[in-house]
């Protein structure tokens, strides 16, 4: 499961960036409905602050201070591999849900397009969490509301969400 999000993740889902236009995820053949019209919690402001500064601390170096990512970010490495990828809009962050995106933190990525290493000896899910919050603050609404949906059907399908994840 991982090795293939990683690859959307590694290969930046797409080339556009512009995000204006409207990204419908539609549910895959057979899995479990999500409520309708469930809308992304609110921002939790001290995780947002806590995690504006883990993200600079663990994150900026590689991310941007500014959650840029590296220039060229979707041009293939001679290795195969990837440069980090924006976290902010301009990325595909959340093209992902929570539960993934705190595994790939936690434990890094063995697929071979992405050196995203792991930071589980370094942070708590806890932790980790409030990293997202902070960056899932600076995505506007549309972004927030189809990474929200994709949180809720990949919690639909595992039925295991994440203990103390809101958003």
């Amino acid at each position: 499961m991982v090795g293939g999000a990683l690859l959307l993740m590694a290969a930046g889902c797409s080339s556009a960036k512009d995000v204006s236009t409207t990204i419908d995820v539609p549910p895959l053949p057979g899995s479990p409905t999500v409520p309708e019209g469930e809308s992304p919690p609110e921002l939790d402001l001290n995780m947002v602050a806590g995690g504006a500064d883990l993200y600079s601390q663990f994150c900026a170096s590689c991310h941007g201070a500014n959650l840029e990512g590296a220039p060229d970010w979707q041009v293939m490495n001679p290795d195969g591999s990837f440069l980090p990828p924006p976290q902010d809009s301009t990325g595909h962050t959340w093209h992902h849900g929570d539960d993934l995106l705190v595994e790939i933190i936690l434990e890094g990525s063995e697929f071979p397009q992405s050196r995203m290493p792991a930071f589980g000896d370094r942070l708590t899910q806890s932790e980790v969490l409030s990293i997202l919050e902070f960056i899932t603050s600076t995505w506007g609404p549309q972004e927030r509301a189809v990474q929200w949906e994709v949180t809720l059907r990949e919690r639909v399908q595992s039925s295991t969400p994440l203990e103390g994840s809101g958003s």
